[in-house]
């Protein structure tokens, strides 16, 4: 991502902020998204009738449940991504300095 955003400031000005209003706008849709499917996937799975406006105990343990499950799922998927991200940019740093050393031998 870093490299990414780099590659952004030879970008003018105008685009550039574009470019950065449409991410967000993307990480917003993507958050609701989530939001979304997790109230429906809380509600599908814990709530098994509508005796009351309020949850019952049985029924807020299964929203707690749920939303641990999501919250571990979430984090280890971020770690993941943090862990790719950074094996890719050593892969890249690995190719770069070789086409370095390639360079100084042709040179020779």
């Amino acid at each position: 991502m870093n490299s990414a955003m780099e590659g952004m400031e030879d970008l003018p000005e105008a685009q550039r902020n574009a470019l950065l209003q449409k991410i967000e706008e993307l990480q917003v849709r993507d958050s609701l998204r989530t939001y979304n499917s997790v109230v429906e996937r809380c509600f599908v799975d814990c709530v098994s009738s509508f005796r009351s406006k309020n949850l019952d105990s049985t029924e807020e343990r299964c929203v707690t449940y749920v939303l641990r499950k999501v919250f571990e799922a979430c984090a280890r998927v971020g770690m993941r991504f943090g862990e790719m991200s950074s094996q890719s940019e050593q892969q890249m740093q690995q190719m770069m300095a070789a086409t370095g050393t390639a360079r100084q031998m042709i040179k020779r």
